[in-house]
């Protein structure tokens, strides 16, 4: 040792602390062990009962699909499937690559914005559409066995001219179908589409061929409403559809309907059974089908339309001679809606924002086989 040269002492370790130590570290080791072990377990057990799901559609959108189908009796009448009935429906085009269309036939396909022979979908509101309709797979449309025709007439960003969407559904018209489906009144995005007098005389003409036109009421409620519902739903002749959510109250979405008439712009007031909307149906957060082999949910009266044009399928189904039926039986549809559909709490006659009522599938193909 040399002088100045400081020796520390050893430190002192009680006796005991450092196995402490690795006790505890064992402890926490073991504890987090459980803690991922038991997360596994309660991850395979959700993927084991559907409420997790790495591929389809989520638990929760099968959930809602069955809670709207009871909504509108739809469980009631699902032994039927709209065969032998024709629909046409103008839109933004089908994506036909989505799993559950890989049954599906298309009538017929006509493609009014890029002239394409093979059918396609560059937005993605078609698809949902007709996925409401047809889809047969993870999701289970309204009217799986109709025959469909699609005419593409929505642009890739959602936008139809006057003239294209008239052009389709005259379209549809010269291929004689039963149903027209025409969910332009506002589409997913949350805007609506303005059409005019082309589109309407085109409902018109159809109208005259005995073609059941079904057409959306629009997305514009609230604040944003401008007092009436959408072109081609304002014209008399079409079943205007609005809205409601999943407990049967009117989406906040779905436009009114202006009944009472006006001097600007001039129109007579609307009488019953042709007050709009005519009638409600599904349409917040609807489950649908999606570009890209996906599921989701869409807002909008559109999916409204759907729902309708699904009942009148089934009804056509069951009643065949009604397909050929002539304006006289478009006339008593329009009144088998208005007295088949539920009204909500309070309400005696029509309702500017709830139609006759929401849509019950049953009761509206019991209305039809017990009118003469």
């Amino acid at each position: 040792m040399h002088w100045g040269e400081i020796v520390q002492p050893a430190p002192h370790i009680p006796d005991g602390e450092l196995d402490t130590d690795l006790d505890f570290f064992k402890q926490v080791t073991v504890f987090a062990t459980i803690v991922v072990l038991l997360a596994v377990g309660i991850f395979t057990y959700m993927i084991y009962t559907g409420e997790i799901r790495l591929s389809g559609p989520s638990a929760l959108i099968l959930e809602r699909e069955e809670d709207f189908d009871n909504l509108v009796q739809f469980n009631s009448v699902d032994h039927l499937s709209g065969d032998g009935v024709d629909v046409c429906m103008v839109d933004s085009g089908i994506d036909m690559t989505h799993s559950d269309l890989s049954e599906l036939n298309l009538a017929d396909w006509s493609d009014f914005i890029g002239n394409k022979d093979a059918p396609y979908d560059d937005n993605g509101h078609g698809t949902m559409m007709a996925g409401i309709l047809v889809a047969d797979g993870e999701l289970t449309g309204l009217a799986t066995d109709v025959d469909l025709y699609v005419a593409k007439a929505l642009s890739g960003s959602g936008e139809g001219d006057d003239a294209t969407v008239a052009e389709a559904i005259d379209w549809c018209v010269s291929n004689n179908v039963h149903i027209i489906s025409l969910s332009l009144g506002g589409n997913a995005s949350g805007f609506s589409i303005i059409l005019g007098d082309a589109v309407e005389t085109a409902v018109e003409n159809a109208y005259d061929a005995g073609i059941v036109v079904i057409a959306a009421a629009g997305n514009d409620g609230g604040s944003n409403d401008d007092g009436d519902v959408s072109s081609p739903g304002i014209v008399q002749t079409v079943i205007c559809v609005g809205g409601v959510d999943i407990d049967g109250n009117i989406w906040s979405g779905s436009s009114i309907g202006d009944n009472n008439g006006r001097l600007w712009p001039p129109m007579l007031p609307r009488n019953s059974p042709d007050e709009k909307p005519e009638v409600v149906a599904p349409a917040h957060k609807v489950p649908v089908i999606m570009l890209d082999n996906e599921w989701g949910r869409s807002s909008g009266t559109s999916a409204a339309t759907v729902y309708v044009t699904g009942a009148v399928a089934l009804m056509f189904e069951e009643y065949p001679d009604l397909k050929d039926g002539g304006t006289n039986m478009l006339d008593d549809l329009k009144q088998w809606i208005a007295d088949s559909s539920l009204k909500r709490s309070g309400q005696n006659n029509h309702d500017d924002y709830y139609g006759y009522g929401m849509l019950q599938m049953d009761d509206l193909i019991d209305a039809a086989g017990t009118t003469p």
